[in-house]
């Protein structure tokens, strides 16, 4: 076990309050590191953020004035610069062992410029968590990612599905760790009958989705599929849809325009955004987990179920290959078949047995693989191994 002495600089272009799956992986990653020593720099979103205090075991130091809301274009093009002078000021002033770079963004950028300046001489680690169909975007941000990748001595990422990519373009195999997000089993909750109450819910089965609201999430494809069940499943049945609308992305109304049309009003809610926290809660009431996805970093959302025994149903893409193993802790849909969903959704409601096969084994995976305090040994292992080389 390594002592205080183990100091990390972590860059990440957004961190808390901000809320995303990257963001949190890192507070509970750091939080089970109370033998290291952990300092952020990340953007000041917003002038009533401070510019430096400490989260849980996280020195933040924030970057920028930031005049505006960092989702205008000029501040997103200095963002890292703002990161680079600041991180370069702290590796100046203390030694770190290493520096983390969270994603392949703007923080990445300044990673980059720190080594291409020669303002650092400790091991960079990049970490990806990417969950879009990353040879699809634009060449521009290809390129960018490209010299971001190439800065980095180290990879950490969350599945094999991006293990793969690095190795594709060209990282040794060698150079690549996988380490996945994990899930807080301890902190599930279960208040099913007032969330009832509040929801209208009463003895249906209940279907439940936690996504944004954006095309590569297939909800549309869900939505389409209740159509199916509905005509082929004879026990009354819900569809809960937890996810809040994203600026100049977000598909809310077109989705909800489209319950409209197909006649399932009584059978689709639209939750919104819940806190993450909460979101237990509401995987309690579901019979089923289902999010057809056309692309996938990991799904943290699939594991949150299984943690407390939601049998899981999703596509054979990115990282969900990774724990959704066919008919033993999940089942698979076909892409751009909404049938199909309704047909594996039918499958696990009617058949007890599979039900809870899927619940039991789903659970056990997650408890030997994705417990946080697990992910956080494999930390441990992970920088052990990089101080050996």
């Amino acid at each position: 076990m390594q002592d205080k002495s183990t100091k990390i600089l972590i860059l990440a272009t957004s961190y808390l309050p901000l809320i995303g799956g990257a963001e949190l992986a890192i507070k509970n990653l750091t939080d089970r590191l109370p033998e290291f020593s952990f300092d952020l720099v990340t953007a000041r979103t917003t002038h009533n953020l401070p510019r430096t205090e400490r989260i849980g075991n996280v020195n933040i130091f924030r970057a920028g004035n930031a005049p505006v809301a960092l989702n205008l274009f000029l501040p997103k093009i200095f963002l890292p610069l703002a990161i680079f002078f600041k991180a370069r000021r702290l590796l100046i002033s203390k030694k770190y062992n290493l520096v983390y770079v969270l994603q392949a963004s703007q923080a990445g950028g300044a990673g980059w410029l720190l080594k291409k300046l020669g303002c650092i001489n400790q091991p960079i680690v990049l970490n990806l968590q990417e969950g879009k169909e990353l040879s699809r975007q634009s060449f521009l941000v290809r390129f960018f990612r490209r010299l971001i990748i190439n800065s980095a001595d180290y990879y950490i990422v969350i599945s094999a599905y991006l293990k793969n990519f690095l190795i594709n373009n060209g990282v040794p195999e060698e150079k690549v760790f996988i380490i996945p997000n994990g899930v807080n089993i301890s902190e599930h909750k279960h208040d099913k009958q007032e969330l009832k109450n509040k929801l209208g819910l009463g003895p249906e089965r209940v279907i439940i989705t936690v996504s944004r609201l954006v095309k590569k999430n297939g909800v549309a494809d869900l939505i389409k599929a209740m159509v199916f069940i509905k005509d082929n499943y004879f026990e009354p049945i819900k569809l809960l849809i937890i996810g809040g609308a994203e600026p100049h992305l977000s598909l809310e109304s077109d989705l909800k325009d489209l319950t409209q049309k197909l006649g399932l009003t009584k059978e689709v809610i639209f939750v919104g955004a819940v806190n993450h926290e909460d979101i237990s809660n509401y995987l309690s009431l579901a019979d089923v987990f289902a999010r057809p996805s056309y692309s996938e970093g990991l799904g943290t959302a699939f594991l949150e179920a299984m943690a407390i025994g939601v049998p899981i149903i999703g596509r054979r893409i990115g990282g969900i290959v990774d724990f959704l193993q066919e008919g033993e802790t999940g089942l698979y849909c076909a892409v751009g078949d909404s049938q199909d969903i309704g047909r594996k959704v039918i499958q696990i409601l009617s058949d007890k047995e599979l039900h809870d096969k899927l619940a039991v084994q789903g659970q056990d995976l997650i408890q030997r693989v994705y417990d946080w305090n697990v992910i956080a040994q494999k930390f441990r292992n992970f920088y052990g191994t990089i101080t050996e080389q």
